[in-house]
């Protein structure tokens, strides 16, 4: 088995179901009972900034699962899921920026960003964003458009390898140079942003944010399920024979873009999903969410994980994200080179990322246990 062959993660299997089973009591009980019914004083009560910075952590884990898809199955190495994920964030703020009606610092019905530039109307491509359904459907169909276009040309073309990683960057660069600027209707280098209500209910209440956090928990579930379906189906052998030896595929008869174009759309759909779940618990969009950093740390959180486990997608994104939480605050200048520094060790010394090495650990006690009696009837 390769280093990059599927890991049999513990969600396979009867103790798998009842770790997840496990998760949404936390999720769907703990967490609310802790923040809501603890008094603020109790050693077991979890503050509103806790629930929002769990809450955004599970937006990271549903990105890198979709990570995962199309790199550690897959094969291919996309440094631009960043812009996917701020499209879907985008599409939800406006709706949320709309949602502020005339409490906004010119009392007008448009946002205050367009009436400090002088719009007159809101632009066509904002048109019915007042309406929740609408604005959800954006958030669907303009990252898996954009994804379904571009990878099109790109997978009919034959881009691959780095090739196709540095022009996945580049376009989420072009992006953010575009949301920059102040005349195309994004909020340039301010964003969207002073959010105060979502479908009727105010943001920040309490009752609020834990439901947010328990559609984003569901959502990472869904998300971790149907990627799991895809995985283990014919599907998911073809995405990885294409991984592990593309010109075999074709010559068996199979039609690589076809599959790739498909994963790279439903990848790209889902960190629409992820983004437009993040905004309202982080309170802002901008376009510093479309930098290229911001694409690269995806890659690694599913590189510290491990590639081709999505249980360590997860993982990663927790482990990264988490400590990034803790360093930028304790050592704001050095959190950077700390996650280099991860990066590199991963590299050269957990090459299947931390589930790997729970998985090679494992093994080794299961080997060393069937080793003992043997040893014993030799004696």
């Amino acid at each position: 088995m390769g280093p990059l062959a599927p890991h049999i993660s513990n969600l396979y299997g009867r103790r798998g179901w009842i770790v997840l089973g496990v998760c949404a009591l936390i999720l769907f009980v703990l967490f609310p009972l802790a923040n809501l019914v603890m008094p603020k004083g109790s050693l077991f009560h979890i503050s509103d900034f806790t629930v929002a910075l769990a809450g955004k952590i599970m937006c990271y884990a549903i990105v890198a699962v979709a990570m995962d898809l199309i790199w550690g199955y897959t094969g291919i190495l996309s440094l631009g899921h960043g812009l996917f994920f701020a499209l879907g964030g985008y599409a939800m703020g406006m709706y949320l920026m709309r949602m502020i009606g005339r409490e906004g610092q010119y009392q007008s019905d448009l946002p205050d960003f367009m009436v400090f530039l002088n719009w007159k109307a809101y632009p066509w491509y904002w048109s019915f964003t007042d309406q929740f359904w609408y604005a959800a459907l954006l958030v669907v169909l303009v990252p898996g458009l954009l994804a379904f276009v571009f990878g099109f040309f790109a997978f009919r073309s034959r881009i691959k390898g780095v090739y196709f990683s540095i022009i996945t960057q580049a376009l989420t660069f072009a992006f953010m140079l575009l949301f920059f600027r102040n005349d195309t209707g994004f909020g340039g280098n301010n964003g969207f942003t002073d959010f105060k209500r979502i479908l009727g209910h105010t943001i920040a209440t309490s009752q609020t944010r834990i439901a947010l956090f328990m559609i984003t928990g569901a959502t990472l579930i869904v998300t971790l399920l149907f990627a799991r379906a895809i995985v283990t189906s014919k599907l998911g052998r073809v995405l990885t024979a294409i991984r592990d030896a593309e010109s075999r595929v074709m010559f068996s008869g199979y039609n690589p873009v076809h599959y790739k174009l498909f994963i790279w759309t439903v990848s790209a759909v889902i960190c629409g999903i992820a983004g437009a779940l993040y905004v309202p618990q982080v309170g802002i969009i901008n376009p510093s969410e479309m930098s290229p950093a911001n694409s690269i740390e995806i890659a690694i959180w599913v590189a510290v994980g491990g590639r081709g486990s999505l249980v360590g997608a997860i993982l990663g994104a927790a482990i990264v994200n988490g400590a990034k939480s803790v360093l930028t605050v304790a050592f704001p200048e050095y959190w950077l080179f700390f996650l280099g520094l991860l990066f590199i060790l991963v590299t050269l010394f957990l090459p299947r990322g931390v589930i790997g090495a729970f998985d090679q650990l494992r093994d080794r006690l299961r080997q060393r246990k069937l080793a003992q009696p043997a040893r014993g009837s030799t004696a």
